[in-house]
């Protein structure tokens, strides 16, 4: 156990590294040009048998998500193989079924709370009430060997996994269309399917649980696949090769732990063919928050200060925008800056948002 715990810090320290350098160096602001997916999240009356086959009747009112893109978006190629994912919930569980098309299905770890990545794996990133802090990351191999975390703020604003947290009340299962770890054949690929407690992301979700008809959770899908070679009648990793990573809702860069660009789910009592996914009213407030993060990573970088107006970070402030009532407010603070943005709302109203220098973001009720 104690050899995996140095494992997994050691991944955290290289992933804080990594994720702190990309937002210092690179100045992606993923929100540019990138709209997050939205989905639409039936409820069931009927039962759910977890057992990786996806054939239960429930299944068939739950709609397929747009097929997986790789984490960049369109500037990257299509995936090799196709991902896709159907959600489902009920008063107890939020169920998660994913098809993973694969030629070769392998897996190596048998661990819990391993670091499931290392081979070919689904993940799955909530974040309840979208504020960019306390979400919930879900790893599983073909295996059915789970990392279940929690973290309270992403890798690159100083954020570090809590490994110690479990799903209390998980179900997991895996089906393979073929056989697992054997090279002399090729496979269809394999399902996952998962239930999750509300009882357990009730603890961070700050939003009612279970939810209510309309409310939207902030999640994503990620894929991690492996490029592999057959050596002494077994898989092995192709030596030098990056895995590639394809997700649900494209980040725009290589981190998942970006979770102003997941997706939104929008959960509905009806069957998901009534309803049409609303986009979210306060996209354009989040964006505007998002890019004013981003370039004061840069301008503190740079100057070792925090930038008090838009003008100082060259931002260009969208002009005749319904939705955004005058120009955005920096107000520095002893150690940090709130910068916010008001969002017209119907009647008259406006309702201010905020983002701060950990990138948590939240609105004035």
């Amino acid at each position: 156990m104690l050899s995996i715990l140095k494992t997994v810090a050691c991944f955290v320290q290289l992933l804080v590294l990594t994720c702190t350098l990309n937002a210092q160096t690179g100045s992606v602001s993923p929100g540019d040009t990138i709209t997050p997916r939205g989905y639409v999240c039936p409820r069931t009356a009927q039962s759910v048998k977890v057992d990786g086959r996806l054939d239960d009747q429930a299944w068939q009112s739950a709609p397929w998500t747009d097929n997986f893109a790789d984490i960049e978006g369109g500037i990257r190629p299509l995936p090799r193989y196709r991902t896709r994912v159907k959600m489902l919930w009920d008063e107890k569980y939020f169920y998660f079924g994913a098809e993973l098309e694969e030629p070769h299905v392998w897996a190596t770890l048998t661990k819990r709370d391993t670091v499931i990545f290392y081979d070919n794996d689904f993940e799955i990133f909530i974040d309840p009430n979208g504020d960019n802090h306390e979400y919930y990351e879900f790893e599983m191999n073909a295996l059915n060997t789970v990392w279940d975390l929690f973290l309270v703020k992403p890798y690159k604003d100083g954020g570090a996994a809590v490994d110690s947290w479990n799903i209390e009340g998980l179900k997991t299962a895996v089906h393979v269309d073929g056989t697992i770890n054997d090279p002399r054949d090729l496979d269809k690929g394999w399902s996952a399917e998962i239930a999750m407690p509300w009882s357990a992301l009730k603890e961070y979700a700050h939003m009612k649980v279970p939810p209510s008809e309309g409310d939207k959770w902030r999640v994503n899908f990620s894929r991690v696949e492996w490029q592999h070679e057959i050596s002494g009648g077994r898989y092995a990793k192709v030596k030098g090769k990056r895995e590639d990573n394809w997700v649900w809702s494209p980040q725009g860069v290589v981190d998942m732990h970006r979770p102003e660009m997941w997706g939104y789910v929008e959960f509905t009592a009806g069957g998901s063919g009534k309803k049409v996914y609303s986009p979210d009213s306060s996209l354009h407030a989040r964006k505007m928050l998002i890019q004013i993060y981003y370039a004061q990573v840069k301008f503190h970088d740079k100057l070792k200060r925090w930038a008090s107006t838009p003008e100082e970070l060259e931002l260009r402030v969208p002009q005749g925008d319904g939705d955004i009532a005058g120009s955005p407010l920096i107000r520095l603070t002893d150690e940090w800056y709130v910068a916010t943005v008001s969002l017209r709302l119907k009647g008259g109203k406006t309702m201010k948002w905020n983002i701060r220098q950990d990138s948590r973001i939240w609105a004035d009720r």
